[in-house]
């Protein structure tokens, strides 16, 4: 009697054996360089242009550099490489991928799509800001340069003459924001458009797939870097910007010693490569098999990681000639009470020096000079003034464009700019949600994938809808900050483990090495088996610590508020954060519902087989041929 050879259920045969005809009908990038900008434009994204220049900022400057190479080298490359080579070899998409490893871990793929799709979401809606603010850099004067009149013309808006211009055009103009995030406010028409817009051109860009994004990221991916080129030269030539070089790189070792700093280092080399959201894998599922992905992950983890460097040498040139316009307007205004108080007009007191003027005068008449109430002005308080994300793009940059000659063109160049760096990376987004869908044939047959693209589109459309009310900025930083976050550490931890523990790294390896002429070395395996899932472990840990010590608040704009125009910083109220625990855990809810569906599946049909071979069972010798 012959025993015939059941298939183990939780790892898969060779994949170039399970494919089969499948294989040869999967689409494919027309040729290397299109599948290398598509993956550098998806990891290249906003997050490098206003995060990691924050990051530095708040961070020592030069000493950053140090916590965030130690993360790219043992967390950032090793996961890239892994997603690459994982996504190649299966050539499936990120839900298939993990089903066919092991039934159990399906619920992998389904929570990366959950949260591209969720990503997606607010990522759009910051293009829809960038599109507003694009419309009106056409205009002279740009709008956000100068307070707006009040109907009867007899003075400004008081709430831009108690705050600033430009942050009465982003807090009112653009967003009419609320007073906090319980008031939500109605729809604004404006932002509607501008985000129906957006998702237009997602939709064009992604029509027909990898056919239509291969074109378009000639232009996404490679235009940031002509627009940042020609920043780079005209910022190093402003007044003061070897001031903001100066800043980003002396670095401050002793803030080493604060575990804040790895702690967003570690998670910053993360979120910047777009681990995690199965876009990553989806695209490189349309390679050739033979293809060099070890080399493909170096390469575009150190473009990264170079273009974030490369992105803060301007922005922080530009910075500095905005601390040092504002140090000399302050001045000026000093010098202006002091000659009017002192009558010195005539002996020439100028910026240069004021210092000696200020001494001197100090010790003539000390009550006098306190009397006028001269403000404090100092170079390194304003290069101290610190903004991230949406307040570096149209808050600080906005405000320094207004200074510079030709500010219509650099702020045209700087939105332009930016909607291709967010369009480039909204690709990876939509292909993580759209590619397992196709790959498990959930979409019906009559449906062109033309109309089910423009579906999923327009439910993104729909939902987003949330950001466009006058609460709608509180709500993306809320998605941002917990969508972004834990999900993606949890969803990574699972993917090492299911490639090194269930797939097994011999046979991971077995398979580079078919892929690529050689096996992963010793640096590979170890981060795949140790360092990496620890340092994840690591940053999960200590980010659920910090976050649980202190109630979590916001800053709200509130004009009513007394020590406006400063933000108004406020508790979150419990209903928000069930929501924002809710963003944070639903995610990843189908890792463990999925592998408790096949495990009581598993359950079951163990005990109906264990029925049918009972010794009264006539069916007891099914398995068995003679």
């Amino acid at each position: 009697k012959k025993i015939k050879s059941l298939p183990n259920p939780t790892l898969p045969k060779n994949p170039a054996e399970t494919d089969g005809p499948k294989t040869e009908e999967r689409p494919k990038w027309d040729n290397k360089a299109q599948y290398l900008l598509t993956c550098i434009g998806f990891a290249v994204g906003l997050g490098n242009v206003w995060r990691f220049p924050y990051l530095c900022q708040i961070y020592g400057g030069g000493a950053f550099l140090i916590p965030y190479l130690i993360a790219l080298v043992f967390e950032g490359l090793p996961l890239l490489y892994l997603e690459l080579a994982i996504g190649q070899r299966l050539r499936m998409g990120s839900i298939s991928v993990w089903n066919s490893i092991s039934p159990y871990f399906g619920g992998v793929g389904v929570a990366s799509q959950a949260v591209s799709f969720l990503v997606g979401l607010f990522y759009n809606t910051i293009l829809a800001w960038v599109l507003w603010y694009f419309f009106h850099s056409f205009q002279e004067p740009l709008p956000w340069s100068q307070c707006p009149v009040i109907e009867d013309q007899t003075g400004y808006v008081p709430e831009c003459e108690a705050s600033t211009p430009v942050n009465y055009f982003w807090y009112r103009e653009t967003l009419n924001i609320s007073p906090n995030v319980e008031t939500s406010g109605s729809l604004h028409w404006w932002l509607v458009v501008c985000l129906g817009a957006a998702w237009c051109i997602v939709y064009i860009c992604f029509i027909r797939g990898i056919e239509t994004i291969g074109k378009a990221v000639y232009v996404t991916a490679t235009f940031p870097y002509l627009v940042l080129t020609i920043f780079l030269v005209r910022a190093l030539t402003l007044p003061g910007a070897t001031e903001g070089l100066r800043y980003l790189f002396t670095p401050k070792w002793e803030i080493l010693e604060n575990p804040q700093v790895w702690l967003d280092a570690a998670t910053q080399i993360f979120f910047s490569l777009s681990l995690a959201f199965g876009g990553l894998i989806a695209f490189s599922s349309y390679n050739p098999e033979k293809n060099n992905c070890e080399r493909d992950a170096v390469l575009v983890g150190c473009i990264n990681s170079a273009t974030s460097l490369y992105a803060s040498i301007p922005i922080f040139a530009i910075l500095g000639f905005k601390a040092t316009s504002n140090y000399n307007s302050c001045l000026e205004s000093n010098i202006l009470a002091l000659t009017n108080k002192f009558d010195i007009a005539d002996q020439n007191m100028t910026i240069e020096n004021y210092d000696s003027w200020m001494d001197y005068l100090t010790e003539m008449a000390p009550e006098q000079v306190a009397q006028l109430h001269l403000r404090e002005c100092s170079l390194q308080t304003f290069l101290d003034q610190s903004a991230s994300g949406t307040g570096l793009a149209f808050i600080v940059f906005t405000e320094a464009v207004i200074e510079m000659p030709g500010s219509q063109i650099w702020a045209v160049l700087f939105f332009v700019m930016l909607f291709s760096l967010g369009l480039s990376s909204m690709f990876g987004n939509l292909e993580g949600v759209l590619t397992p869908l196709l790959d498990l044939n959930l979409v019906p047959k009559w449906m062109p994938k033309e109309l089910f693209t423009g579906l999923i589109c327009l439910l993104s459309f729909s939902v987003a809808l949330i950001f466009t009310l006058g609460s709608g900025n509180y709500w993306l930083e809320i998605f941002n900050s917990y969508v972004g976050s834990i999900p993606l550490l949890i969803i990574a931890f699972f993917e090492i483990v299911a490639v090194v523990f269930i797939y097994g790294i011999r046979r991971f390896s077995s398979d580079i090495e078919f892929m690529t002429g050689r096996r992963p070395n010793l640096y590979w395996r170890v981060c795949w088996m140790v360092i990496s899932p620890l340092m994840l472990l690591v940053v999960f840990v200590a980010y659920i610590a910090v976050q649980v010590q202190s109630h979590p608040t916001y800053p709200a704009w509130d004009p009513e508020y007394e020590k406006f125009p400063l933000p108004w910083v406020q508790p979150y109220p419990d209903w928000v954060i069930a929501i924002c625990v809710l963003l944070a855990g639903v995610p990843v809810l189908p890792i463990p519902l999925v592998a408790l569906y096949q495990l009581v599946k598993f359950l079951i049909s163990r005990q109906k087989r264990g029925s049918r071979h009972a010794p009264n069972n006539p069916y007891t010798n099914q398995a068995f041929e003679m």
